[in-house]
């Protein structure tokens, strides 16, 4: 990524993805940061000193959608949380020198708001905010509550701290910027659906997206991007098939392979302008948008059949709780797969009768950990035989989410996500 954002790596939760467990199954580009079937990580927060702007952060008002840039600073105690990622400065620094930073930022802010870019550069260790891109936050991101609870309540041009496990985040409220000419401004004009919607992208990065992973596009700059994006809609819009487009063009590798598609929610945990477009095309229809990891050209999908697999009866129920703990097992086959090799060679029949085999195991009664530890792909909790916390609000993709809260205590059911196929148990 350049080091990419610790928005975009850690969790897209502001400054995080959460690491572990399906999380990481992302849409590559980490445009798409997918937490498929798991809730927001417990993390247990280093002593700090309660700087926060508690003036702010006490109002009831919020906006629904704020655009900000912050100032990030953290300490030595908070080394673990970085995952070998944290800045040299925050390494050496101790608690009291970040909190007598941070204020110190913040006093400069609000005597010269115009600041905030050279703030960033000189102090941020939120490697994706030196781009000068701000971020977007509303309250369905999935921004860590403290990062985003403060922005929300931020008047335009104001500023203000709040801790997070990352540490002190100066937080200031700017103006949105303008869309970049290629962005497909007329449809991101429209109302947003809710969703679910199902979408394929092209990725195509340059040098100065904060977020580009591949070598190529560092390599590249953002004329020449812009170039390839004209040459990608030009071809999608004259019939060329877009599964081949992918191929040939992007840069995602959680989809530029497989074909995969990533169905979009207003509340899933993707970055915002991505989400943005995905929520306002219409079936079959492209647009262009960007966000820090580069140009995304996004084809909205018709919704996928249901999988012969799904426990098409359960789905049709309405749900049965409003709250239930599951555990899983993730298997894939060559058409829709993880990075499991596994997965990557069983045939479509393989994974029929394996499907079926293992459901029977659990109806008779044999215990999901086994079963999990031997079978499952996801690689956060096939050994842990940990469980996923689901709720109607919880940001996981929505067919996980569907069955799990049909399911009725200690059941089974089986449901078809862009990861793969699901054997899901019900375990409170």
């Amino acid at each position: 990524m350049k080091r990419t954002s610790l928005f975009l790596v850690l969790a897209l939760a502001a400054c995080q993805r959460n690491p572990s467990r399906l999380d990481d199954m992302k849409a590559g580009s980490g445009a798409v940061a997918t937490k498929t079937a798991t809730g927001s990580a417990t993390v247990n927060m280093a002593p700090a000193q309660d700087i926060d702007s508690h003036d702010i952060l006490n109002r009831t008002e919020t906006a629904d959608e704020v655009v900000v840039k912050h100032v990030l600073i953290s300490w030595k105690d908070l080394g673990a949380i970085y995952r070998g990622q944290q800045d040299q400065r925050g390494k050496d620094r101790s608690n009291a020198d970040a909190a007598k930073l941070a204020q110190d930022v913040l006093s400069q802010l609000k005597a010269d708001p115009s600041k905030i870019d050279a703030l960033v550069q000189q102090y941020g260790e939120d490697p994706g905010a030196k781009s000068g891109d701000p971020y977007t936050v509303n309250k369905e991101t999935s921004f860590v509550p403290e990062f985003k609870n403060l922005a929300l309540r931020l008047k335009e041009k104001e500023a203000g701290i709040v801790k997070t496990q990352f540490g002190y985040h100066v937080i200031q409220r700017v103006a949105p910027p303008p869309p970049d000419p290629i962005e497909s401004a007329d449809i991101l004009a429209r109302p947003a659906e809710k969703g679910p919607v199902s979408v394929l992208h092209v990725l195509i990065g340059y040098k100065d997206a904060p977020a580009a992973r591949d070598p190529k596009a560092k390599a590249r700059s953002k004329e020449d991007a812009t170039k390839m994006v004209q040459e990608v809609l030009t071809k999608a819009k004259s019939g060329t098939d877009f599964k081949q487009l992918m191929k040939e063009y992007s840069e995602d590798p959680g989809s530029k392979d497989s074909g995969r598609p990533y169905d979009v929610t207003a509340d899933a945990p993707m970055v915002e302008p991505f989400k943005k477009l995905s929520l306002r095309l219409k079936e079959n229809e492209i647009g262009v948008v960007k966000t820090p990891f580069g140009f995304h050209v996004i084809k909205r999908m018709p919704p996928p059949p249901p999988d012969s697999l799904d426990s098409a009866d359960i789905l049709k129920r309405d749900p049965v709780t409003q709250k239930a703990k599951v555990k899983h097992i993730l298997l894939g086959w060559t058409d829709n797969h993880t990075e499991d090799p596994r997965g990557t060679k069983r045939t479509r029949a393989e994974l029929e009768k394996l499907v079926k085999d293992t459901v029977a195991k659990l109806k008779k009664g044999d215990k999901i950990e086994p079963l999990m530890a031997e079978l499952s792909e996801d690689p956060g909790s096939a050994k842990s035989g940990q469980s996923y916390d689901v709720t109607p609000d919880a940001g996981l993709v929505e067919p996980f989410k569907n069955l799990s809260l049909r399911l009725n205590k200690d059941e089974v059911g089986v449901v078809k996500t862009q990861f793969g196929i699901h054997i899901i148990q019900r375990v409170e």
